[in-house]
């Protein structure tokens, strides 16, 4: 522990600012500095060369016996152990699954597929289109990227992971004789390298090394050196894997060669620290993307296109609905028109909490630290809490609802025939995120959950289920998404009786089938505390997004010694714990906005709109009528605002087209001797020319069909 306290004393800087990525340069920009090839890379290779021969001699050695390798129809195939490789299987079913493959699942373990079979094996052929063969596949890439950043900047590779929303990045530690840090101008010449490395077909080499040969293999760089000792216990060992020059410290597995990675791109850099630690070096990271088809690639650049087109940052800041500043990291400054949406989606979810039974309640928002200790979340959680001295006692900002809850159910005696109990709470949290995690509205500090907590008896929560579940899909129907649902089940670490378990499981799995959404089973994902309910929603561009949660809670109830009456005449078992239901349909609320933005690309529905009506004056004469009209709307309980500017008349309405506004109410003298507007819909093309005029009455109740149906279009009903 010494030696590693020592390691990471030599990785802290006095300047503890993250380097700066350096700005895109103009294309006149002077070429980047020539490295010479790191003398690192030879060191490298000899003692790869020397250990690798060991271990080819050994597996020679080894046995070969009859093996049977069974694939998941159930068909069998014969091999040889030690010889027979899972592309051999995959040779022997089709040439073009054998192009297609990525990666091999050995007994449920992920295997490279040039890598022998030891014995008798259940074995899945994977390709690209599986989520495991797109982690594997960018895995890969990122050896690509690391080989190319070694050669171009003489560097040292960190961290170099897939990200599992797509892609990879390497942080890298540049020599301070390359001159600079990493920009645009970089990319360039990193993808000609990486190119390279790809046509060479380099094969993904596998190697098992001693904690002591690592150490020595990586001498010459301080960031893999830390990372043996801190994640490769003594007297143990670990696997490198090679291609072309590049060796890298790695778990794997590995596509078969570099060949396989068909489209390779750098797409942008940034700064990071090393291990996310702002006590750690300040780094570079490069970020990539690789497919297996070049269409695929062209289809990902038009997908970032339009998806920086539709970033709710830049939506937030062109629609002023909310902005950011330097002295509260993290935490939104929502502005009246964003303050419009919030308030709204509250009022939603507020609704429905009337019809559904549940109880809205306001708990502090903050607590002595015995609390979260008693509940639990002090040890497993503290260091994403902000926590306070007050009165020499240690206090904490709340980072969830759920503890408070527990106080308030347990305030005084419960019946059975209270039984459910629902709190909802609209409570501010806040969580102490890493700066560097930070991103706009969907990663804050400072944010509000339609957080509620459902106290029930184990024999009531088929039907907590159910309701929570159609409560669910009436949200996410009403905002256009679909939505995937997987059953996340008991795992191996858990709190309570099998029995309750297998009870609530099944429960679970009833009110899914009878919801009849269609579901998938996590087997052994579910919380220590109790099985759960991940729902996945898919926006308008075709991206998943986890917001809602249902998840029941067997630990809480004993942590805080819940209890409630029974009824039963045995006075012995007249008390029993109650099951919790932890349950978020938007979940945050700032999250949730930040998906809306995007997924409607800024284009409101009416009932969500922070802009629905701009009335337009034909001149100036008609200005008094306009505001008329405007109040008489906004008594009707609608946003409207009237231009008085000096443009003209089509440059006011191009205008209200570019705000968003849903619609146009354009009035000259015939509207103000008519009492009526003349009314154009942002939604419907064929009305932008000329708009159909409306009595002001009329037009009311067609707007209120429009937003009591909260209705996706725009479009008004005759």
């Amino acid at each position: 522990m010494a030696e590693l306290a020592e390691q990471a004393a030599k990785l802290a800087l006095n300047d503890k600012a993250p380097a700066k990525a350096s700005k895109a340069k103009k294309a006149s920009a002077a070429p980047a500095p020539q490295i010479e090839r790191p003398e690192f890379i030879e060191h490298r290779n000899r003692i790869f060369d020397e250990l690798y021969q060991i271990q080819q001699d050994k597996v020679a050695k080894m046995p070969r016996e009859p093996i049977v390798i069974t694939l998941p129809d159930g068909s069998q195939r014969e091999g040889m152990s030690w010889e027979t490789t899972p592309m051999d299987i995959a040779n022997g079913i089709s040439k073009s699954l054998a192009k297609r493959l990525v990666i091999a699942k050995v007994n449920d373990v992920l295997w490279d597929t040039l890598r022998p079979l030891e014995g008798n094996t259940k074995l899945e052929l994977l390709d690209f289109e599986t989520e495991e063969g797109k982690i594997v596949y960018w895995h890969s890439s990122a050896h690509v990227l690391g080989e190319a950043c070694e050669l171009h900047f003489g560097c040292h590779l960190c961290n170099g992971p897939p990200i599992k929303d797509g892609g990879f990045y390497y942080d890298i530690a540049v020599p301070e004789e390359f001159g600079r840090g990493v920009s645009q101008t970089d990319y360039a010449p990193l993808e000609q390298l990486a190119t390279k490395a790809i046509k060479e077909k380099q094969p993904f080499q596998r190697l098992e090394l001693t904690k002591e040969d690592l150490l020595r293999m990586f001498e010459y760089n301080k960031y893999k050196v830390y990372l043996i000792n801190d994640k490769v216990p003594d007297g143990t060992s670990t696997t490198v894997y090679r291609c072309g020059p590049l060796i890298d410290l790695c778990r794997g597995p590995h596509v078969p060669n570099t060949g396989n990675i068909t489209a390779f791109a750098v797409m942008k850099n940034s700064a990071s620290y090393f291990l996310g630690n702002p006590e750690f070096d300040s780094l570079q990271r490069i970020y990539g993307i690789s497919f297996p088809d070049k269409k695929m690639m062209a289809a990902h650049k038009q997908f970032l296109e339009e998806a920086a087109k539709r970033d709710h940052r830049k939506i937030g800041r062109e629609q002023e609905l909310f902005f950011f500043h330097e002295l509260s990291p993290g935490s939104a400054f929502f502005l009246p028109h964003g303050t419009r949406i919030y308030n709204t989606l509250m009022s939603f979810i507020r609704e429905q909490y009337w019809q559904r039974g549940f109880e809205e309640v306001v708990s502090p928002n903050m607590f002595n630290v015995n609390l979260w200790k008693q509940s639990g979340h002090w040890d497993n959680y503290k260091d994403d809490m902000f926590d306070l001295e007050v009165e020499k006692e240690k206090f904490a900002l709340k980072p969830m609802n759920c503890p408070g809850h527990c106080l308030m159910f347990g305030m005084r005696d419960r019946s059975y025939r209270e039984l459910p109990i629902r709190f909802a709470d609209f409570g501010v949290l806040h969580r102490n995120e890493a700066s560097g995690a930070l991103t706009g509205l969907t990663r804050v500090r400072r944010f509000q959950q339609d957080d509620a907590h459902i106290f029930c008896m184990q024999s009531q929560v088929k039907d907590e289920m159910r309701g929570a579940l159609d409560f669910m899909s009436m949200v996410y129907g009403t905002f256009g998404f679909t939505f995937a649902l997987k059953l996340s089940t008991r795992p191996e670490k858990f709190l309570g009786e099998i029995a309750v378990w297998d009870q609530a499981e099944q429960q679970l799995r009833e009110s899914l089938d009878e919801f009849g959404a269609g579901w998938e089973l996590n087997p052994g994902d579910g919380a220590f505390y109790g099985p759960k309910v991940d729902i996945t929603i898919r926006d308008a561009l075709g991206r998943e997004f986890q917001c809602a949660t249902i998840q029941l809670d067997f630990q809480l109830p004993e942590r805080f010694h819940l209890q409630f009456r029974t009824g039963s005449a045995d006075e012995a078992s007249d008390f029993q714990r109650p099951v919790i239901i932890h349950r978020a349909v938007l979940g945050s609320v700032e999250r949730m906005i930040a998906i809306l933005t995007e997924n409607f690309a800024g284009k409101w529905p009416l009932w969500l709109s922070p802009r629905q009506v701009m009335v337009v004056p034909v001149t100036g004469v008609i200005y008094e009528y306009a505001e008329k009209v405007k109040q008489q709307l906004h008594e009707a309980g609608y946003f409207v605002d009237v231009d008085v500017s000096a443009d003209t008349l089509n440059k006011k309405i191009r205008n209200a087209e570019i705000a968003q506004y849903n619609f146009i109410c354009v009035v000259g003298a015939q509207e103000m001797e008519e009492g009526s507007v003349n009314v154009r819909c942002r939604d419907d093309v064929g009305t932008k020319a000329k708009g159909q005029t409306v009595p002001v009455p009329a037009f009311v109740q067609q707007l209120d069909a429009l937003k009591n149906g909260k209705s996706l279009e725009s479009k008004l009903t005759q």
